[in-house]
């Protein structure tokens, strides 16, 4: 498949824009009773420790990450994600009991299944979508992804506030329930074929750990999460100091909620432009750009002024979902399909355990030191992760060994290029057009930007040089149908997804969800 697919290829995609709209739904409802859950245990209660078990229920299954995932390695993943939608909306209407203190045990209750939910859905969407977006698409759809779901953070607490304001909290949970039922048959409607997967062999906790080591063992994978994770945890340290940054600039801390809107903006921002920012600089390196502009924008909120915090937290959002998105796609791209359920749920654990970590940390810190010294501390920490990024990153490849790194690297550009030569077989002859895309392969092949330069592995013929490719142009009489998977024209739901040709979404968990401002 050629690289140059915009947002508009993906919108026009009747599968991809199906899966987009799922996720939109699915994200409103669930900022909305992000809100109001923490809002309806305050009224309740007064306590403003148990509003903050809300989410702290909501995040706690992440914990178990790795072993929920191995769920969405064993079924089908469109009836899984089918199943626990409508299981949630139901659950969800359970709270419309709820009216009294005595009644909190149901609601914490709700939302720990519903966090442990979350948790299987989001590896059961990433190997589902296998059969929806191209490889080459990745990057531009987690990034239309990540605009979508921060846009509606930007509207969907307010509608929460509001909706719970005039009703109370079960018409909120009401609402969320109709969003489940609604991202369900979003779901219905998406054309995937998929094959009954096997059985793994192994006991449950064999097949956990197999896809911790997958993930482990590939270290493009390995120092992406480690700095994701590193990254989540300074970035709640910052978030800490929310309140105080308000405090000192003179405001009543509903300020905060314009600090939010800013980083919003942010993450908006950088959806847009992740695809292409992914093929120009690679994983790795767009990975460490963001860190570093987080860094920036951290160190620089110490600044006692209202425009500088605000154009820092625009930074903030700008930078921080870099390391995720690259993250992700990373590991939708690496890993094969029996295996992405769990290598992406232990992602998802080892970058957003941190955050929970740190934010218990941050609130401790912010009592005992100056703010502005956390904030300066917190920000040259991220600048050091950003460059152990870019340090480590160029090197991974290197280390990779047979079949992986470098080679892979030059498989992945030699497909490319054979798609390009079938495309220009039409102009310049099948010969011609065939061997111009595989010389464009080769060519491309030593410079891949996250697999390092082109060695020689093992048993393998391929050189350290690219070298003029041979002709291997099929005969003319053979046709098109002896060359390699069809183009574009061909949609990706008229055939059996190929569970090696990653393909997944970022985590539903965003970093304005626990790091606000």
């Amino acid at each position: 498949m050629t690289t140059n697919w915009t947002v508009t290829r993906i919108l026009r995609d009747r599968n991809a824009g199906l899966y987009l709209a799922g996720l939109v739904v699915s994200a409103f409802g669930s900022s909305a009773l992000g809100l109001a859950a923490g809002v309806w245990v305050k009224d309740l209660t007064g306590s403003n420790g148990l509003a903050a078990l809300c989410t702290f229920a909501v995040w706690a299954p992440t914990l178990c990450g790795p072993a929920l995932g191995t769920i969405a390695d064993r079924v089908r993943r469109k009836p899984l994600l089918i199943g626990t939608n409508l299981g949630l909306a139901a659950l969800l209407l359970t709270l419309l009991a709820v009216d009294s203190r005595t009644d909190l045990w149901l609601l914490f209750t709700v939302l720990f299944v519903y966090g442990t939910t979350v948790v299987v859905q989001d590896p059961a969407e990433s190997a589902l979508l296998a059969a929806v977006v191209d490889r080459d698409l990745l990057g531009d759809f987690n990034g239309l992804r990540m605009t979508a779901v921060e846009g509606m953070k930007l509207v969907a607490p307010l509608t929460g506030a509001g909706l719970y304001a005039a009703f109370g909290g079960p018409a909120v949970a009401g609402l969320d329930a109709v969003t489940f039922v609604v991202a369900a048959g979003l779901w219905l409607l998406i054309r995937a074929r998929e094959e009954r997967p096997q059985r793994p062999a192994g006991t449950w906790r064999a097949q956990t750990a197999e896809g911790v080591r997958e993930l482990w063992h590939r270290p493009l994978l390995r120092s992406l999460v480690l700095a994701g994770g590193a990254t989540m945890f300074l970035a709640s340290l910052s978030s800490s100091t929310t309140y105080a940054i308000v405090d000192a600039l003179g405001h009543s801390p509903t300020y905060t909620g314009v600090l939010y809107a800013a980083q919003g903006t942010g993450s908006v921002a950088v959806g847009l432009v992740s695809g292409p920012a992914l093929r120009r600089l690679g994983a790795r390196r767009f990975g460490a750009a963001g860190i570093a502009l987080t860094a920036v924008g951290v160190a620089a909120r110490a600044v006692p002024s209202d425009a500088v915090v605000l154009a820092c937290s625009a930074a903030i959002g700008l930078g921080l979902p870099c390391v995720l998105i690259a993250a992700f796609t990373a590991v939708q791209r690496e890993l094969p399909g029996p295996l992405l359920g769990r290598g992406t749920a232990t992602a998802n654990t080892l970058i957003f355990t941190p955050n929970v970590i740190g934010l218990g940390v941050g609130a401790a810190m912010v009592e005992l030191a100056d703010f502005r010294a956390l904030l300066i501390v917190t920000g040259l920490g991220l600048f050091a992760t950003g460059a152990w990024l870019g340090v480590v990153g160029a090197g991974a490849a290197l280390d990779q060994g047979p079949g992986q790194g470098a080679d892979q690297g030059l498989d992945q550009d030699l497909d490319r290029g054979l798609d390009q030569g079938l495309e220009q077989r039409l102009d310049r002859g099948p010969e011609q057009g065939l061997d111009q895309g595989l010389n464009q392969g080769l060519d491309r092949a030593p410079a891949h930007p996250d697999h390092g330069p082109t060695q020689a592995s093992p048993g393998s013929t391929r050189g350290a040089a690219p070298a003029p490719a041979p002709s291997l142009a099929p005969a003319p009489a053979q046709g098109p149908a002896q060359g390699p998977t069809p183009g574009p024209a061909q949609a990706p739901n008229d055939a059996a997804p190929q569970p090696p040709a990653s393909a997944a979404r970022t985590s539903a968990k965003s970093p304005s969800d626990a790091n606000p401002a």
